[in-house]
């Protein structure tokens, strides 16, 4: 058994309220992105997390938790893998950054292009915001048409042009019909907001009723195969293929976000998955290992207007050979028999885990996703949630409680209860069991 971990008192962690004051006066917010606005617990301060080891990580106050944050599913080998940072020193022995081509960029486009179904040519970016621009410039200037459709409660990066209804107050959300398109933050201007579409997810009908209006007008659809930054919410059966059917009579293109589901589902993505090839795949986070670097790939005939720069696309640290170079360790890796398999086989542990504390302390809630990416949703009647506006009735204070329970006990999980809870490669037997016996401790805390 794992011992020792956690927080046995919650003013234990002194350190991390110091340095949040230091960054308060330096950092926006004292933060450098809005989803670390997080706090510990009820303390009104974040955790600052000063290593990694495999599937562990320390705050600056030396207490240690098992980690299922993992830099929100990027680090899916886990944290400092031995082989990942050899691969990673032997290229800062070469050099970092050359503003040139390099060979290392050329073998990872190889080998995304051979595992991914639909993936003929690549293009590089650097951040999972990034990549979804530059998809959607595609998508637009390849079909000449400037409206994209997008559903309600996906989250496509921060950016302007798709930071659209990701996550709207029922008072903006507007009819399920004809959902509203909200801005996600104040600065974005009105054109951008006309131009997307907002469609339910999960509602052939009302999707439908959305493309007789406005297909003529649209250049792609896109959506997260699993709708990751809320709750899991998988696609109905039938959902993906219908899509492509409707886009193939449209004259529209079909685009998979992939930048939280890829390399996690399997080898081949949401396309080997659910069985339905998209027209375009965007992919960040774990095809990283961990380090800042995104992608976007799909049909020749598209992406060769941007390789002909019809479609413009540049970037100085588009890929450059670190970040390359640690992809094409992670993606081998991954590539690799039973590795996959593993990782979703202890996601499955913590999955029923959860489901089985759940009905031992007659709490309703239901467990969504899968092995390698998963979330537990605290609703009134157990059952999985269809689309975004299911995810306003949850209660989140028993999210609340039971998140806190776990990071008590040395179990570090997403603050956020629409987020995921990630598996790597690197969790173990022996965490799975510590982490079993907490959510039951858990569990109990939330009733």
């Amino acid at each position: 058994m794992v011992h020792h971990l956690g927080l046995t008192d919650l003013h234990a962690t002194s350190q991390s309220q110091q340095w949040f004051a230091r960054a308060k006066k330096v950092l926006a917010g004292g933060i450098s992105s809005s989803a670390r606005a997080s706090t510990t617990g009820p303390l009104p301060y974040p955790l600052y997390i000063a290593r990694g080891e495999k599937s562990h990580v320390w705050d600056v106050d030396d207490h240690e938790f098992i980690d299922y944050l993992l830099s929100y599913g990027s680090a899916i080998l886990g944290h400092a893998d031995g082989g990942l940072v050899a691969t990673v020193r032997q290229q800062l022995d070469r050099g970092t950054m050359f503003g040139t081509c390099n060979t290392v960029e050329v073998e990872l486009a190889e080998q995304i292009c051979s595992m991914v179904p639909g993936a003929e040519l690549v293009r590089y970016a650097n951040s999972g915001s990034e990549a979804i621009s530059g998809a959607i410039r595609a998508a637009r200037g390849f079909t000449g048409r400037n409206r994209i459709l997008k559903f309600e409660g996906h989250y496509h990066g921060w950016v302007d042009v798709l930071a659209i209804s990701n996550r709207p107050t029922s008072g903006d959300a507007g009819p399920l019909d004809h959902p509203h398109s909200s801005p996600h933050s104040r600065g974005i201007p009105g054109g951008v907001s006309e131009d997307v579409i907002i469609a339910p997810w999960n509602h052939k009908q009302l999707i439908e009723h959305l493309l007789n209006e406005h297909g003529t007008e649209l250049a792609a659809i896109i959506l997260e195969p699993i709708v990751a930054n809320n709750a899991c919410i998988m696609p109905e059966a039938g959902l993906l293929s219908w899509l492509r059917e409707q886009c193939d009579k449209r004259g529209i293109l079909l685009i998979y976000d992939e930048i939280v589901t890829g390399f996690r589902l399997t080898r081949g993505g949401a396309a080997e998955y659910f069985g339905v090839t998209p027209d375009l795949n965007i992919f960040s986070k774990a095809v990283g290992g961990g380090f800042p670097i995104s992608a976007f790939a799909g049909r020749r005939e598209i992406m060769e207007q941007v390789g002909a720069n019809i479609v413009k696309h540049g970037g100085t640290y588009n890929g450059n050979p670190l970040c390359s170079a640690a992809a094409l360790y992670t993606l081998r890796k991954l590539n690799e028999p039973g590795m996959l398999e593993n990782i979703h086989s202890h996601g499955q542990t913590c999955m029923e885990a959860i489901r089985r504390a759940a009905n031992d302390a007659g709490v309703a809630c239901v467990v969504q996703g899968v092995g390698s990416m998963f979330q537990v949703v605290f609703n009134e009647d157990g059952q999985p949630l269809q689309h975004y506006r299911d995810l306003l009735k949850v209660n989140t204070q028993r999210y609340a409680a039971f998140r806190h329970s776990l990071l008590m006990q040395g179990v570090h999980v997403n603050s956020s209860g629409s987020a995921c809870w990630f598996v790597s490669a690197a969790h173990s037997a022996e965490d799975m069991e510590f982490t079993t016996q907490a959510i039951d401790r858990a569990m109990k805390s939330v009733r």
